[in-house]
């Protein structure tokens, strides 16, 4: 009876140990779980992007081209949102058509942010932003002034029919953007027939952006948990990821200027002629085909007036025509005023973006008569002096015949030479005589007084 007693003892004592190992087991496993969640969560707190795309400067095929990359790399590293930093003073129909389309067509939220303080989306810039999913403003920005610029037929100038088509056309597309995105159609139209201008405090009060956002960090925290269609954004704390330019685009972007079509203008036309007037010399026609393909992609880019070309067409062929047959400097005049026209109608200066400025206009014009008065010119007459070197400088020369000369030969002294000569008459050892012609190495000459006609 007692050893029975001693076993029950013995397992009556060990239950509250047991029951002490599963809490232990218990807590342990609670803590792990925690542990593996809280871990979980941080990786994908910290896995969460933003991507960020800058755009300062005209609009343009490269603009459109870098936007459609952007918004790819976006959605391949499974951004929240796209930001674009925008800030221009416009740019061309097509190009912002191919923009605004890409943001319809994106997997990713799109914010554009009109920044930095005191950007301006002016003109296409106006239709980007509120085709965003989001638009921002910063503090000081401005927008609007949506007037239309486009291309048309052969880059001539629009006449009024074509303009108020496209005007149209303008209108009723932001108004369709407008409407798709919730905002307000009354000014998305005003800003296109009116080209209206609002600053960014007017334009949150008229329901034409979303938000203002002081700088980047205050425009994450305010993006924070809003709802875009069907996605909640979570970008507090999210990762920066920078989608900048590639070299190529920055390389197209920057020869999109009025000012740089000028100077590759002028390269194509120093270049051809500096090879026309010294041929041989390879470079300057190397350079101004290469300036003249460029020139052609500016020219499917960029609008021009068809009559501004020409106008600069007939200035280059005046100081042309000038430096084959003088004329005392009228032609050379009408070359000058021509030109200078041709720049001034080149471009619509009605648009900031493709204003030709008269600091670039002048100076080019002097340059250019200065180049076929001096440099062409010179090479033209140049090519028009008898030879100075070789054997063809002899024609002309007087000579005294070394030995008799007759229709079968002689010879003669001349430049430290002796050259084998025929003559149609009797010439006497140490006669003057004209070489009048060069067959191979043997000269043809004639006795000093014998004119031209007499010989045979």
């Amino acid at each position: 009876m007692r050893a029975g007693r001693g076993r029950i003892r013995s397992v009556e004592s060990s239950a509250p140990l047991r029951c002490s190992a599963w809490r232990f087991l218990f807590a342990t496993l609670a803590t792990l779980m925690a542990l593996i969640t809280m871990v979980a969560w941080g990786s994908q707190a910290a896995e969460r992007t933003v991507g960020v795309a800058r755009v300062q400067g005209t609009i343009g095929p490269a603009t459109a081209g870098y936007l459609a990359r952007a918004i790819g790399e976006a959605a391949g590293q499974k951004a929240e949102c796209l930001i674009i930093e925008l800030d221009t003073p416009g740019g061309l129909l097509d190009s912002t058509k191919e923009i605004i389309q890409s943001f319809l067509r994106s997997p990713v939220p799109i914010v554009v942010y009109v920044s930095p303080q005191g950007a301006w989306a002016g003109s296409a810039g106006c239709f980007i932003t509120m085709a965003a999913d989001v638009a921002v403003m910063a503090p000081s920005t401005s927008i609007g002034a949506a007037h239309p610029v486009g291309i048309g037929s052969g880059g001539e100038k629009q006449d009024e029919v074509m303009k108020q088509k496209l005007e149209n056309f303008a209108s009723s597309y932001l108004e369709a953007i407008a409407g798709k995105r919730h905002r307000n159609i009354e000014w998305a139209r005003a800003s296109v027939r009116e080209s209206a201008s609002i600053t960014a405090d007017k334009a949150l009060q008229l329901n034409v952006v979303d938000l203002i956002a002081n700088d980047r960090s205050d425009l994450l925290k305010q993006l924070q948990g809003r709802e875009v269609g069907e996605r909640r954004l979570e970008t507090a704390g999210a990762a920066i990821l920078e989608i900048p330019m590639s070299a190529r685009e920055k390389a197209f972007q920057a020869i999109a200027h009025p000012q740089v079509m000028l100077i590759l203008m002028l390269v194509v036309v120093y270049g051809i002629i500096g090879e026309l007037t010294s041929p041989g010399a390879i470079l300057p026609g190397v350079v101004g085909v290469i300036a003249l393909l460029l020139l052609l992609y500016l020219s499917s880019v960029l609008p021009m007036n068809v009559t501004g070309l020409a106008l600069i067409a007939v200035g280059i062929l005046l100081f042309t025509i000038d430096a084959f047959a003088p004329t005392h400097g009228v032609l050379t005049v009408g070359g000058v005023i021509a030109f200078f026209l041709g720049l001034v109608m080149l471009f619509d200066r009605g648009e900031p973006f493709l204003r030709l400025s008269l600091i670039w206009m002048v100076p080019a014009t002097v340059v250019t008569a200065l180049f076929f008065i001096f440099v062409a010119g010179a090479g033209i007459r140049a090519q028009r002096l008898p030879a100075r070197a070789g054997a063809e400088t002899m024609l002309g020369r007087v000579v005294p015949a070394v030995e008799p000369i007759d229709p079968t030969g002689g010879k003669v002294f001349i430049e430290g030479e002796y050259w084998n000569a025929i003559s149609a008459e009797a010439i006497a050892a140490g006669q003057a005589v004209e070489i009048v012609a060069l067959n191979g190495l043997t000269l043809t000459v004639k006795p000093m007084g014998t004119s031209k006609e007499e010989q045979p």
